[in-house]
């Protein structure tokens, strides 16, 4: 899966990292390398808890390709 992410600097030196597909999918990190790493893990995250709600709640999930 390809996903497009934001990464900016904030005012305090530290990188954050935004996946706007993803809504409130967001992670930081001291450098571009970590954010990287940790918004991978972010990313990860939040399909594993979307999917697992979508389960308890008997929806129905397919998957489109765009």
């Amino acid at each position: 899966m390809k996903l497009e992410v934001v990464i900016e600097q904030d005012e305090t030196g530290y990188y954050t990292a935004e996946v706007p597909a993803l809504p409130g999918c967001v992670s930081q990190g001291k450098t571009i390398a970590e954010v990287k790493a940790n918004i991978k893990e972010a990313i990860t995250g939040w399909l594993a808890v979307m999917n697992d709600k979508a389960k308890r709640r008997q929806a129905q999930v397919i998957e489109v390709t765009v």
